[in-house]
């Protein structure tokens, strides 16, 4: 089911209790840099660090009390796995959480913080969605996807409602936005979020180069596999492709997308740090590695930066 516009405003009713409703900051910074008026969204500050935990907030909050002695299991590489696994333990739910090995310490630490159950797995060998299928089956728990779920889509257009909402309130008419991208589910609720508020932002993806599955796929007019390879310093953001439900949002509202280098990603993270006093991991800077990287003009624009997570190993360093 693709989700729509009433579904991201139920979500943001639902959530209201839970979520942090993060700040919409012009960077005077930027400002200077660039010759446009710059804001961020700073989901950096949103609970667990990410805007994970607003579709998982969501998703979790859709699951009938009937059903919630069961669990949840989920798999991701860290901040999907904290989302789930803070919502859980807000809703007295147990949580399996399928992680990699190899994901950073700080993620696979905070999503055990939050008393989910971590299963790892080697990524380059071990199937997650079947090793979380199975957990499923044995449990009859639900499967909370990362992104390709209409009610975590919904979750993370919340985002984008805020946005919208704090663009009205400042007096400012965003011309475009730069979100990070994976498989979808935050840029997909993002865009949902802002047309139906009446935005007309240009909205584009930003991915790392190989894993730009979703500027591949607006490019081709369909889903389209990125070819991957080595690993991205952005661990959240290497899904190949877009999800079908998140596509099935994606291609009528998105403008074309970006792809950033691991060297560009590295330079944002620290340019955040270093500059606009912000701790942003790579993957939650990718929007922010674009603009500095100048893919796009936007003198003289107004310009928005989904800052969307904070959970790296600090300091950033390339092997």
């Amino acid at each position: 089911m693709v989700p729509t516009f009433a579904d991201v405003q139920a979500a943001a009713a639902r959530i209201a209790p839970y979520a942090i409703r993060t700040p919409l900051v012009e960077s005077w910074v930027l400002n200077a840099q660039t010759g446009a008026r710059v804001f961020l969204k700073v989901e950096t500050l949103q609970r667990t660090g990410s805007f994970k935990f607003r579709g998982a907030a969501n998703r979790l909050a859709m699951i009938p009390q009937s059903d919630r002695a069961k669990g949840v299991v989920a798999f991701s590489s860290g901040n999907h796995a904290q989302g789930v696994a803070a919502a859980a333990l807000l809703f007295g739910m147990p949580a399996v959480i399928v992680m990699p090995k190899d994901a950073p310490r700080p993620k696979i630490e905070g999503t055990r913080a939050f008393g989910a159950t971590i299963v790892e797995y080697d990524r380059l060998h071990d199937d997650r969605e079947a090793i979380a299928a199975r957990i499923c089956a044995e449990r009859g728990a639900v499967l909370v996807k990362p992104y390709d779920d209409a009610g975590v889509i919904a979750g993370q257009g919340t985002a984008g409602l805020e946005m919208a909402e704090d663009a009205l309130r400042l007096g400012v008419s965003l011309d475009e936005v730069l979100v990070p991208c994976s498989g979808g589910g935050l840029i997909s609720g993002v865009a949902l979020a802002l047309k139906g508020s009446g935005s007309v932002a240009k909205v584009h993806s930003v991915e790392p180069e190989n894993f730009d599955g979703m500027r591949r796929s607006l490019q081709a007019g369909m889903r389209v596999q990125a070819p991957g390879g080595q690993f991205s310093i952005a661990d959240a953001l290497m899904a190949p492709i877009p999800g079908e439900i998140v596509f099935g949002v994606a291609k009528d509202l998105l403008a074309p997308g970006y792809s950033v280098s691991d060297m560009e990603l590295k330079r944002a993270a620290e340019f955040s740090a270093q500059k606009l006093k912000l701790l942003v991991e790579p993957s939650g800077a990718a929007a922010l590695a674009a603009l500095l990287a100048a893919k796009l003009d936007i003198s003289n624009k107004t310009v928005a930066l989904v800052l969307s997570g904070g959970n790296g190993e600090f300091p950033v360093i390339l092997p």
